[in-house]
Parts: C-alpha cells; sequence; structure tokens
C-alpha cells in the first residue's frame, strides 16, 4: 500500500507516492500557466489545473500499482479563490494568491474595522491577497458572477469538488481566507457579516487529517486510482510542509523554497503577540493536532529564477536540452562564490513581511559595466535570503527562538542556495531527504486518517527523515552581514519612488 500526497503551487502541481517508510515510489510534476489579464490581476484557469493535477495523480498512481495508492490528501497554496455555479461550474478564472486586485478593500478594513481587530480574530496582517478582500472586489466589480456563484472554492475545496466529493477545506487553508476566526476554529460571523458574504457559499471546516470519504469509482477508474481511495483533508503548503520536515519544536523553522520563499516555526500555544502585527507575521493552524505557525515569507521565492529562465535563460534552456540537466541547475552553476556586489530586491510581486506591501516593486542596483550574469545570478538568490532574514530576525525580535532550519522544496535541491542561506542566516541548514515536503506531511496526515498509523506523530517518526547539514561559515557570514545592512535599507530608501511606478 502508499499514501499518496499533492502539492497544488500559484504555478505547477505535484503529486508523490510514497510507501509507509517515506520512501519516494512515484512522483510526478506539472506546471500551469499564470495569466495577467491586467497590472496587478493574477489569474489560474481552473481547467487547466485540474487537467495538470489530474495527470500528476494519474501517472503517478499507474506507476505505484504494485504498491497501490489507499489514501491521498492535498496542500495547497493559499488565498485563490474561483467562483463556481450551482453545478460546480467555474464562472471565471482563479484570482490567484499573488492578485492584488483587491487593494481598496484591504484598505476598507483599515479605515472601518482597524488591522489590530482584525489580527487578533483572523491572526492574518492585513493584505489585498487574502480570499475575502478578493470576494469583496468581486462583489463591487463584477456584480453578476458574485450573484451567479453558488459556492467560492479555494484550491483543496476546488480539488475536492473535482474528485466528486463534497466540498472542504482544513483549518490552516481557511485562515488564509481573512475570514477564519483562529481562536474558535470556525468562520468568523463578524468577519463574514461586514464583508457582505454569506457562509453557506463557502466550504464546510474541518480539521486537518479528516477523511471525508472515497473518490467515486468512476473519477478513480479516470485517474488510474484503486477503489475505495480515501480523500483527506489536508492544509495549506506551508503548514503541511512543516509537518513534512518535522518543524513541530520549539527553535526548528521550516523554510520552504517555491514559488513563494516562506519560513514558519510551530508553536502549541495561540499568541497573538502585538508585535508579530507589528512585523505583519502570521499566526495559523498548523496541520499538526493542537499545534498553531508563526509565518514569514517574501512572493518572489523561486519565482524569480522562473523570470530569469523565462526572460533571459534561453542560453540555458538550450544547454539544459542538450545536457538533459536541469536548467535551473545550468543557471546556478553560472553563480559567483560570495555574497554579490550586486544587490537584488525580490519584489517581483509586491513584499511579503516584514513589509507586507502590495504596491512595491523589484529593483536591482549596483550594476555597472563590469557586471556579469554570475553576479546577476547569485544576487537573485542573496536578495530572496536577505528578505527572508529580515522575518526571522522580526521572529527573534518578537521572542521567537530559532536555531536551524529544515529546507524542502526546489531550491533545497541546490547545494549553493542551502549554504548561502547558512551563512547569511547564521544558521544551520538541513536539507531533508524528501524535498517535496508538504506531499509528505499530507501524505502522512492521509495515513493517520485512514489507519496506516496509530496517529499523527506515529506516521512523522516513520516517515521523516534529514538529510545534509549545511552549517554557516562565520567568515563568510561577516561578509553577507555588510552586504545585509546594505539590504536592509533597499526598500525604505525606494518605497516612495516605487509607489509611483
Amino acid at each position: 500500500m502508499s499514501l499518496l500526497g499533492l502539492d497544488i503551487g500559484i504555478s505547477g502541481c505535484k503529486a508523490v507516492a510514497f510507501s509507509l517508510d517515506g520512501a519516494t515510489l512515484a512522483q510526478a510534476y506539472r506546471e500551469y500557466r499564470l495569466y495577467q489579464p491586467q497590472p496587478g490581476w493574477m489569474e489560474l484557469d481552473p481547467a487547466e489545473v485540474w487537467q495538470a493535477v489530474s495527470e500528476v495523480i494519474g501517472k503517478v498512481a499507474a506507476a505505484s500499482s504494485g504498491d497501490p495508492v489507499t489514501a491521498l490528501s492535498v496542500a495547497t497554496h493559499g488565498e485563490s479563490v474561483v467562483p463556481v455555479d450551482t453545478a460546480g461550474r467555474p464562472l471565471c478564472g482563479f484570482i490567484s494568491a499573488i492578485d492584488t486586485r483587491a487593494a481598496e478593500q484591504a484598505r476598507w478594513w483599515e479605515e472601518h474595522f482597524g488591522r489590530e481587530r482584525v489580527f487578533s480574530i483572523t491572526g492574518m496582517p492585513l493584505h489585498p491577497m487574502y480570499t475575502v478582500n478578493k470576494l469583496m472586489w468581486l462583489r463591487a466589480h463584477d456584480p453578476q458572477i458574485f450573484t451567479a456563484a453558488r459556492r467560492f472554492l479555494c484550491m483543496q475545496d476546488f480539488v475536492f469538488h473535482q474528485l466528486g466529493l463534497p466540498p472542504a477545506m482544513d483549518y490552516s487553508l481557511a485562515a488564509r481566507t481573512m475570514a477564519f476566526d483562529v481562536t474558535r476554529l470556525a468562520w468568523s460571523d463578524e468577519i463574514l457579516d461586514l464583508a457582505q458574504i454569506d457562509a453557506e457559499r463557502l466550504s464546510r471546516l474541518l480539521p486537518s487529517g479528516t477523511a471525508i470519504g472515497q473518490v467515486p469509482a468512476r473519477m478513480a477508474a479516470v485517474l488510474n486510482l484503486p477503489a475505495g481511495v480515501i480523500a483527506v483533508t489536508g492544509g495549506h503548503d506551508q503548514p503541511a510542509g512543516a509537518l513534512g520536515c518535522g518543524a513541530l519544536a520549539a527553535g526548528i523553522s521550516m523554510d520552504s523554497t517555491g514559488t513563494v520563499e516562506c519560513v514558519g516555526v510551530a508553536s502549541p500555544d495561540l499568541v497573538l503577540d502585538a508585535r508579530l502585527l507589528e512585523s505583519n507575521l502570521p499566526v495559523a493552524p498548523h496541520t499538526a493536532p493542537g499545534m498553531t505557525m508563526v509565518l514569514g515569507y517574501t512572493s518572489t521565492g523561486g519565482a524569480l529564477l522562473r523570470w530569469y529562465r523565462d526572460t533571459f535563460g534561453q542560453a540555458e534552456l538550450q544547454q539544459a536540452s542538450a545536457s538533459g540537466q536541469s536548467v535551473y541547475d545550468v543557471i546556478l552553476e553560472q553563480a559567483i562564490a560570495g555574497p554579490s556586489p550586486v544587490l537584488i530586491l525580490p519584489h517581483f510581486v509586491g513584499s511579503g513581511t516584514p513589509w507586507m506591501d502590495a504596491a512595491s516593486h523589484g529593483a536591482i542596483l549596483g550594476l555597472n559595466l563590469s557586471t556579469t550574469r554570475g553576479e546577476i545570478i547569485k544576487a537573485m538568490l542573496d536578495g530572496v535570503s536577505y528578505e527572508i532574514k529580515l522575518s526571522l530576525d522580526a521572529m527573534e525580535a518578537a521572542g521567537i527562538a530559532i536555531r536551524e532550519l529544515r529546507a524542502f522544496g526546489g531550491g533545497a535541491r541546490s547545494p549553493l542556495w542551502l549554504q548561502t542561506k547558512a551563512d547569511i542566516y547564521g544558521r544551520p541548514v538541513l536539507a531533508m531527504d524528501v524535498a517535496e515536503a508538504p506531499c509528505l506531511g499530507v501524505a502522512i496526515l492521509a495515513g493517520a486518517a485512514t489507519g496506516a498509523f496509530d496517529d499523527v506523530a506515529q506516521g512523522h517518526a516513520r516517515m521523516v527523515r534529514v538529510g545534509r547539514r549545511y552549517e554557516p561559515d562565520a567568515a563568510m557570514h561577516v561578509r553577507y552581514m555588510e552586504k545585509y545592512r546594505l539590504y536592509a535599507q533597499v526598500y525604505p530608501a525606494l518605497s516612495t519612488l516605487n509607489h509611483q511606478l
């Protein structure tokens, strides 16, 4: 038997089948297109997303038929939402997580309700990306679609719906809507009433790791799944990854490098500290039972390398095609050692924590006629890592100690990037044996929900393993900190000009 974990990101999805001891039996990945019909708008085509999801499930299920899948669960990115009609058909594209069109709605909460009150209920700092703001925008600017919608589905409940099951959403993903009461673990009547959204148009809420039913036989056959596969609620991709990398104890931070770069620390207590709000650090339920997480992130992590690939990487794409290498390996082979003399502000779709400025733009500083391709490539790694260090510093200032980071995602396959992180953060960075930690995390949930494990803790103990450890180089850390002190001044110095671009 095997457990199937799905991870549905902003730019692509993956599926992995695991044995009960955590070995990878089969995996598949598919990209899909992110559409930008207007500045600030970023949409996903629901049909393209489902096509990719069905392809990765089908490929992995077929490849692991010798150890047939018995249960599956889903990790997804947060905030994205699609309205569907009474027949469950999408009425428009997904308004994606990195879409910032709802800036006016975020300001409304600031002016009429207050960011402190929003944080005290939802654990979320104000930002246009949250689902409730997208729905308020839809009601104001496309009332015909808003009125016609029977339900508003986020990515996890959309997948369950497509599988032929009742839509359901776990607490960790619900928190990313900014309509979820993190204390009561329920939809917030107060937030929804003010937003003029009926809770009946949202999905039912369940804890992570709850079995919701068998995949219908007809759909199972289409997806190469055996009969009787149980679908289980998963989680927001970051807490799911935290479970999959073992970030369950104080002092251990996850470090996820996908499209978005995210760090997060677990706690057994829900603490809505004002110092966290000052640095815009969200607090949300973990996928592990009875735990919460504090997250910090930058919206452009691995997406920055993808932008480079698509914009400047024609030569690297050709070389990768000829050699059979990953194009990202070809790109990173050119990076210089040590801190780049170039600084890159990675705000290519606005900023994440601690600034939470949706109107910020990216910047490249320090160019001259001697600047090399390798310096610019290394500056991308440095810039993302400097940006994350701002959030790590803010967590420590709020009393959250961090002694090590556990890395997963595409970026965790790069020894150069992991050593760069260790040298910048000044802490050990541990690569996980399984880079696809969100898939592993929800597979653990699937196993615990269906009796493969006694509980989540047993599943974690059996399936999660740490790989290579990257220790910080003290001398290199000093060099990086010289650059970091300059980097910390870039956003404040550019923000006024940035907002006029």
